[in-house]
């Protein structure tokens, strides 16, 4: 009965030590879920039941149901900012991610000081979606700007890129693409993870590097190039500051440079229509999650793990 005694005492303790060691988590993690309800989870939901009103922010919501949604398809310039958002993302992305696969393999040759070269090429990630950098922007692809300073060295008269609606997003495209910093750093560690024995054995058996690269990086790394390539299609998604800054918060020329989320911004917070933008965001919310969704279905048939 003493045995039988200890083991029932020594059950109890750890039971209480579990409960205590509960309450202490609860407590800490209280901050994070107050956080998650306030700020994250209760204007998620308001925005939804927004989305089926008509709201303007200054008097109460009425409910309309989903004209706010019907609305949409009949918005000429909603159709343009999301033609201009899917040009921007299904170009930029793309070759952003090619541009970041392209200098991690050269960094992964082991050249000296490659802390510093990370650092330095991971900056533009770090400012690209600054007003700074898209300030900046503007300026060097102005009328005056670098880039035709250039060209007037070689006597090829330049445009004014921003200002020009046939090559505005274009320049968005290019400040995207400039901003490969994270994705190199990834796939510079995961370049690093491949054994260099495959390599050697390809080596042997006569392959070129071209067919190496082919046949043996690109498999092996797919698991990144998609990690990467769904991180980035969801931020493209989402880019703002940069048309913002360039357009001066026009969209313009001619909503040439229109995103998505600027448009929604100019019904918000400009017009007041907060139903309709709330909408907008859902419906945002759904191509995302959609073209995220796709990626996974497809990512069955080219991405290779090791089981």
């Amino acid at each position: 009965m003493s045995v039988i005694q200890e083991v029932a005492k020594t059950r109890g303790a750890s039971r209480e030590t579990r409960k205590g060691d509960g309450k202490a988590a609860a407590i800490f993690l209280a901050p994070w879920f107050l956080g998650l309800g306030l700020i994250t989870a209760f204007p998620l939901l308001a925005s939804l039941y927004l989305s089926f009103t008509d709201y303007s922010l200054l008097e109460a919501p009425s409910w309309i149901g989903i004209e706010n949604y019907q609305r949409m398809f009949e918005d000429p310039r909603w159709l343009q900012s999301l033609s201009v958002t899917l040009r921007y993302v299904l170009i930029s992305v793309p070759l952003q991610l090619m541009a970041a696969l392209g200098l991690a393999m050269v960094l992964d040759r082991g050249l000296r000081g490659l802390a510093i070269y990370r650092s330095v090429y991971y900056l533009p990630s770090l400012l690209g979606s600054s007003v700074a950098i898209a300030l900046l922007w503007r300026q060097v692809f102005g009328a005056d700007g670098l880039v035709n300073q250039v060209l007037a060295y070689f006597g090829i008269e330049g445009y004014g890129w921003v200002s020009h609606p046939d090559y505005a997003l274009g320049t968005l495209m290019i400040l995207n693409v400039w901003t490969f910093g994270a994705p190199m750093i990834i796939f510079l560690a995961g370049l690093r993870q491949v054994p260099a024995m495959y390599y050697e054995a390809a080596s042997i058996d006569g392959a070129s590097k071209i067919r190496q690269f082919f046949n043996i990086t690109i498999p092996l790394l797919s698991p990144i190039i998609f990690f990467n390539l769904v991180l980035q299609l969801i931020g493209a998604f989402q880019s703002f500051t940069q048309a913002f800054i360039v357009s001066g918060g026009t969209g313009g020329p001619v909503d040439s440079t229109l995103f998505y989320t600027l448009y929604l911004y100019q019904n918000g917070f400009k017009s007041f229509d907060m139903g309709y933008a709330s909408a907008m965001a859902w419906f945002l919310l759904l191509i995302v999650a959609g073209m995220t969704a796709v990626n996974f279905l497809a990512s069955k048939y080219w991405v290779f793990y090791d089981d």
